[in-house]
Parts: C-alpha cells; structure tokens; sequence
C-alpha cells in the first residue's frame, strides 16, 4: 500500500506525467476542497477582509430579488449583438487586409486597440444618446480591433503550400482569396471569437457600470460596491466567471461540431 502511494505522489509531481480522466478529477476535486477550506477558515473571525461563504450566499438571494435573472440576459443579449456586429466588420477589414490598397486600413483598425477606454466613449457618447445603442457600438469598435488583429494573423499563418495548391487547381486570385483564406478559416474565425470572449465579457461588465441607465451585470456591480455590499460584489464575480466559463465552452462545441477536422 505504502509502495502504491509512493508511485502515485510520484506521478503526481513528475512533469509532463499523463493521467488518466479519473485522477484528473480526483486532483481538481481535492483543490477545490482545500480552497473552499482556506474560505471558510480565512473567513471564520470576526474582522477579515474577504467576505465570509454566509455573506456570498446572502448576495446571491439579494442579487436574485433583485431581478437577477432579468440582467443576465440582459448582458447576453448586448454581448451576443455586439459580438455579431463587430465579427462582421472584423471580417470584412481581414479579408480586404491582402488587397494592397486596402491593407493600410486594415492594419489601421488593429491600432485602435490601444486607445484608452474612457476617452472614445466619451465621443460615441456625444453622438449616440440612447443608452443601450451606446453600450452596443463601444462594445463594437473595441471587439473589431482585437478580432482583427486576431485574424490578420491566422491569415499570415496560412502555410504558402495552401496558396500554392489554390494556383494549381487554376484559382485566379480571387478565388485564392475565397477559397483559402474565407472558407479554408471559417473554423479560425470562430476559434478567434472563443479566444477574445474572455476580452469582450471583462468589457462588457465595465461598459454596464459606466453607462447604468440599461441595466445589466454591470449596473448590479457598480450598484453593490456603491453600498460597499462585498458579499454581492463576490457572488457577481461568481456568476460572470461561470457565465463566462459556458460561453467559453459552448463556443468551443459548437466549433467542434460543425468543423470535426479541426484540430485546435
């Protein structure tokens, strides 16, 4: 017995050991064991900084009659227009980006992922007054910078073989484009809106605190840490994490499923 625990530590600790799918989730269950343990025993006194598992379970029945249910979909629904609306124009500066005349504006797009957040919603804000079509369009133009840069550099990934084999089969150039870079991609597009999801859900939550007036997962966050209501502001955390979390892997099926060949 003693020799069986010594060679299983052992594996435990070597790296790049595989392990099978059962001692995958014994390892995952015992961390989140020993974290929930730091919570409670971290939490047990009577000063702490981090709100105690009571305090958190007190937030998610105060965030729930609240309408918490109503401001999830809320955000899903912004985050599922925005995402829709900034892939179409993330595509369309990609795909233009091989032709030459077009490909300075392409890479000018890719830039604007450095503007600070505050100051261009200062001037979306000047010319769209509707709350919710604010939160849409600054949610908009900051995902079509980071899924363009994203897929400019799937593009310039493509073996030159993949083009190579287009000529052969007597693509014109236009065809080339078609055929390798829009359809031979369609399943790096997707991987590429899995990849800034964690990116566009992190603003998402930070554009509904700046602009309350429409509700959402933000509005309640910028809510609870107004009445420095900790026990809310660890439950939303969790919720956002996990929502996230589904998105993430949804996505991920979905590719999956339609593009079996993929191997990402």
């Amino acid at each position: 017995m003693a020799a069986f625990i010594f060679i299983m530590l052992k594996k435990l600790i070597t790296p790049f050991e595989k392990l099978s799918k059962s001692y995958k989730t014994v390892i995952l269950v015992v961390w989140i064991i020993l974290v929930l343990l730091l919570w409670f025993v971290g939490t047990s006194g009577t000063k702490h900084l981090f709100p105690s598992p009571s305090q958190v379970l007190e937030g998610f029945k105060g965030l729930y009659a609240e309408g918490l249910v109503v401001h999830i979909f809320h955000s899903l629904s912004l985050c599922f227009v925005s995402i829709f609306l900034a892939t179409i124009l993330a595509m369309l500066f990609a795909y233009t980006w091989p032709i030459p005349m077009l490909k300075p504006v392409a890479e000018f797009v890719t830039k604007f992922r450095f503007l600070p957040f505050t100051g261009l919603s200062y001037y979306i804000t000047l010319i769209i007054h509707e709350a919710r079509d604010m939160q849409i369009w600054i949610m908009v133009i900051f995902l079509t910078t980071f899924l363009t840069t994203s897929l400019i550099a799937v593009i310039n990934d493509i073996p030159e073989e993949e083009f190579d084999h287009a000529k052969t089969l007597k693509c014109n150039r236009w065809e080339v484009l078609w055929q390798v870079i829009v359809l031979g991609r369609i399943d790096y597009v997707i991987d590429a809106i899995r990849q800034n999801l964690a990116i566009t859900w992190m603003m998402l939550v930070t554009v509904e605190s700046i602009v309350v007036a429409s509700g959402g997962l933000g509005f309640l966050i910028k809510n609870s840490d107004k009445f420095m209501n900790h026990g809310r502001i660890i439950a939303l955390q969790i919720i956002i994490l996990l929502i996230g979390l589904i998105l993430d892997w949804g996505i991920n099926f979905f590719r999956k499923a339609l593009f079996r060949y993929s191997k990402i």
